[in-house]
């Protein structure tokens, strides 16, 4: 199966279409106001009717209330993406909502990876990304790179995407050594924070499918 790649945190139709055009299969858009790439819901439902079928959509959220969600469900994503403390009872819920779920999990140590096969059996999609540090404003696009190797101890048949300081320096490595189901990227191709660039874009999808 071809490898699943998203791009998350784009922020207008111009990088949108560079992202589809280059191969992107999942475009992320961020709904989470400390983030430097949030977006309010109407520029996001905007975008959705702009992708119009050519790639996947998700949303990232942190944590949402019914109230939030049932707007982002409004707009019509294919997937709602939870980046914050949601339990798999609260994953459960958004899917019984009519939702399809991305459920994004910290990884620092071993100990972390407890939570992959028990979010894998509820969650449609999952990524490990790089836990944060404390101090961190944000849960992710942090362009911070975890121990890949710490995930030499999942079951094989686990199916995750990798996400956490991907560009195009480590791209073909974290494919070569990790080989995961996709990759997840957001800080990677950016020029500065939040501030996406069509150049690294194209260039990161390059290395991804060569």
């Amino acid at each position: 199966m071809p490898l699943l790649i998203k791009i998350c945190g784009l922020k207008s139709a111009e990088l949108v279409d560079t992202a589809i055009e280059a191969g992107a299969d999942l475009i992320g858009f961020v709904h989470f106001a400390k983030s430097p790439r949030h977006l309010d819901l109407s520029d996001i439902g905007r975008l959705i009717k702009h992708v119009n079928g050519r790639a996947q959509t998700t949303i990232l959220t942190v944590n949402p209330d019914e109230d939030l969600l049932e707007h982002l469900l409004a707009l019509d994503p294919d997937y709602i993406q939870l980046h914050g403390q949601e339990t798999v009872e609260r994953v459960d819920h958004i899917k019984n909502m009519g939702a399809r779920v991305i459920k994004a999990l910290p990884i620092g140590d071993r100990e972390d990876l407890d939570a992959v096969p028990l979010y894998a059996a509820h969650a449609d999609l999952l990524i490990l990304d790089a836990k944060p540090p404390a101090d961190a404003a944000h849960p992710g696009g942090n362009g911070e790179v975890f121990d890949w190797t710490l995930l030499k101890a999942l079951d094989p048949s686990l199916k995750f995407m990798l996400s956490g300081g991907l560009t195009i320096d480590n791209v073909e490595q974290a494919i070569r050594d990790v080989q995961p189901f996709g990759l997840d990227l957001s800080s990677g191709v950016e020029v500065r924070k939040g501030e996406k660039d069509a150049g690294l874009i194209k260039e990161f999808m390059r290395r991804a499918r060569d």
